[in-house]
């Protein structure tokens, strides 16, 4: 599990513990600052294999066999109820390791899908890596922003980031929605106004992925709008919402 997850703060007493799923070519460092922006929760986020300190391990090639993984390593934190978030290409991971666990018979207590497209809608024609090379990739995500495109355009680090960057916009490229059951747990959508990539109806068509509660919220910004102004607001009202009607 350790290698699975990052906590930089244990907090045994805490209501929920909410997992962090970065976005493609993003790492656990994504959510640094979240405990301490969300004291009243335990945050863990999901370390990626291929990077960080995995960097020697091979990189996830599979989205729903990475959720899978995911999955495992998150059943010993189960014993508490726990939230998920997932950015970008995260959300729809954290949405996969939603549906494995309540399969199981884990229920999620809250998805909240931020900055992605709803998993089932079809990619628009020419979004796609198809016919792209690394270096085409890495601008691609350089033009959204965030702190990894930082890293891309220092020639020290480049070298280091772009396997693992072009790796999971493959990997998220080839996903395949698959139909199954409905999540049963709320979930709340969260994009940005200026979002290039994730428009108003591409949020709210997460509603068609649970038979729970759906909230949808439009914020200031662009695709990393959670950079510069994390939901921690938003996450808490939803989270106490459901504690004021007694957590599942």
């Amino acid at each position: 599990m350790t290698s699975w997850l990052h906590c930089t703060i244990r907090r045994p007493d805490a209501s929920y513990r909410l997992i962090c799923f970065p976005h493609a070519g993003g790492s656990a460092s994504a959510f640094r600052g979240w405990a301490d922006g969300l004291p009243e929760y335990e945050v863990h986020a999901v370390c990626y294999p291929g990077r960080a300190a995995r960097l020697d391990e091979p990189l996830p090639t599979d989205l729903p066999r990475l959720a899978a993984d995911t999955a495992q390593a998150l059943r010993p934190l189960l014993d508490r109820p726990v939230a998920f978030l997932g950015h970008s290409m995260g959300a729809v991971v954290a949405f996969e390791t939603a549906r494995l666990l309540q399969a199981e018979g884990h229920q999620v207590a809250h998805l909240f899908a931020s900055g992605a497209r709803a998993p089932q809608l079809a990619r628009p024609e020419g979004s796609g890596t198809a016919g792209m090379d690394d270096d085409a990739i890495a601008d691609a995500l350089t033009a959204l922003g965030g702190t990894d495109a930082e890293l891309l355009a220092d020639p020290d680090f480049r070298e280091l980031v772009l396997p693992y960057v072009c790796g999971d916009f493959r990997m998220f490229d080839a996903y395949t929605h698959r139909p199954g059951a409905a999540l049963a747990c709320p979930v709340t959508a969260i994009a940005g106004d200026a979002d290039p990539q994730v428009g108003a109806h591409h949020a709210a068509a997460w509603s068609e992925v649970t038979d729970g509660p759906f909230t949808h919220h439009t914020v200031p910004g662009d695709h990393f709008y959670l950079t510069p102004r994390p939901p921690f607001r938003l996450i808490e009202a939803a989270l106490s919402r459901k504690v004021a009607h007694g957590a599942r």
